[in-house]
């Protein structure tokens, strides 16, 4: 998107989003009054699909009891692999390599426990020190569990200027001392967009086992994990995907792999067809379904089953073009308006569109977090990130154009009126 395609008026907001072909879409959410809510990449709000949704499940538990599991529409028994078959789509995965299970820390310990085998140099797990904090504790954990000391065998990517993951630092890295690399589709704080295929083809040439957390990008970024060789990768339903608080999670794990004996053994992994034999011999199912541990949780499966064929019927393709739009379009305004003093914001995300995922990290060296309180005491809903990072998502299924504009103005009269004053130096426990 070249700069000069953008104009700074509020009028050239609204023609952007009389042309957007996705605008209808917006009038299916439930969005917060009286706000604009850009945190969609923390938590995505409730859909009308989603609670249309989850009303069937309820009425299905309510009129059939136990027999929902066979006889719900559709049945509880199957929900969470016919929901990883229609995620397949949004991955480029075949339907019987994603399932929808646990939550994103627990499938990375099903995964990880499984792939992580420590043999003679190969000892060591590599991730990134710019990683979202649950991905390290996990590594360190499963380190641990392999009688093995994390801190001699976890190497973190360094971080940097503190934004970026260096894809050559990350490759030079996978020695003949590591075993598996787990390393973040998006990163969380500045959106960086990391180059899967690339990181996955330097893994296999060095012979690690390669995966990838995709909480922050699955919903806003098309994958290719089956024509990128990924070995297994897991991912929220909460954020882009909108499946609620607490919404069940989802795991790839490349059919090459399904021979493997699963490291969390739980009953919801066994065959289907001989599950309630309840034979004390375990057999997995032979798909990623045989990952799964524990019975879904089907309320929430429901709201995230709905919320899903909204995104399916948007299209993942049309999504990434309008998500592109916004944040080229967010990203002229902050250069063009907030730039110079007194403003003083500059972007920590990529510049190059194909590089960064659905958010924008918009930094200022002072009062960051008191003019994100400032931004929510005006209706907007972004989020703050230590140590000067206001990270504004603007979703291309529920945000528009203008409210893009509006933001940018806010921000404006915040710092000439000096409002962000009005705040706490001192951060909440969520800030």
């Amino acid at each position: 998107m070249k700069r000069d395609t953008f104009e700074t008026g509020r009028e050239f907001a609204r023609e952007l989003d009389r042309s957007d072909p996705l605008a209808g879409f917006r009038t299916r959410f439930h969005l917060p009054p009286g706000t604009i809510y850009v945190d969609g990449n923390s938590l995505g709000p409730l859909s009308q699909n989603a609670e249309d949704s989850l009303r069937r499940v309820l009425d299905d538990w309510r009129t059939c009891g136990i027999g929902g599991w066979l006889d719900g529409n559709p049945p509880w028994f199957y929900l969470a692999e016919r929901l990883g078959e229609r995620a397949a789509a949004l991955v480029g995965a075949r339907p019987d390599e994603v399932v929808s299970t646990g939550t994103t820390t627990l499938n990375i310990h099903a995964l990880v426990g499984t792939l992580y085998r420590p043999e003679g140099r190969r000892t060591k797990i590599l991730a990134g020190a710019l990683d979202f904090p649950t991905d390290i504790y996990a590594l360190k954990s499963q380190i641990r569990l392999k009688g093995l000391d994390d801190g001699e065998n976890l190497v973190l990517v360094p971080p940097g200027d503190g934004r970026f993951i260096d894809e050559g630092a990350a490759s030079d890295l996978m020695t003949d001392e590591v075993a598996l690399a787990l390393l973040p589709s998006v990163l969380y704080r500045s959106g960086q967009l990391l180059d899967i295929g690339r990181l996955t083809r330097s893994a296999h040439s060095r012979g690690v086992c390669i995966g990838f957390d995709c909480s922050h990008s699955v919903g806003a970024v098309p994958h290719t994990f089956d024509g990128d060789d990924v070995d297994f990768a897991v991912w929220c339903s909460y954020k882009y995907l909108n499946g609620g608080p607490g919404s069940p999670a989802f795991l790839f794990l490349s059919e090459r792999h399904f021979t493997l004996e699963p490291a969390l053994a739980g009953w919801f992994g066994c065959v289907k067809e001989r599950q309630f034999d309840m034979a004390l011999g375990f057999e997995h199912a032979p798909s990623a379904g045989g990952w799964q541990i524990s019975s879904p949780g089907i309320l929430g499966a429901g709201a995230a089953a709905g919320a899903l064929e909204l995104t399916l019927e948007a299209g993942i393709d049309r999504i990434r073009e309008k998500s592109l739009k916004m944040t080229s379009y967010l990203i002229f305004l902050v250069d063009s308006i907030l730039s110079a003093q007194p403003y003083g914001f500059s972007i920590g995300t990529p510049r190059d569109p194909w590089r960064r995922g659905g958010h924008i990290a918009l930094e200022r060296k002072e009062d960051a977090m008191r003019i994100n309180e400032a931004l929510k005491a005006r209706g907007v809903v972004a989020d703050f990130r230590p140590p000067d990072i206001i990270r504004i998502a603007p979703i291309a299924l529920y945000n528009t154009y203008e409210e893009i504009w509006r933001i940018v103005k806010n921000l404006r009269e915040i710092i000439d009126n000096r409002e962000y004053e009005n705040h706490s130096r001192e951060r909440r426990i969520i800030p």
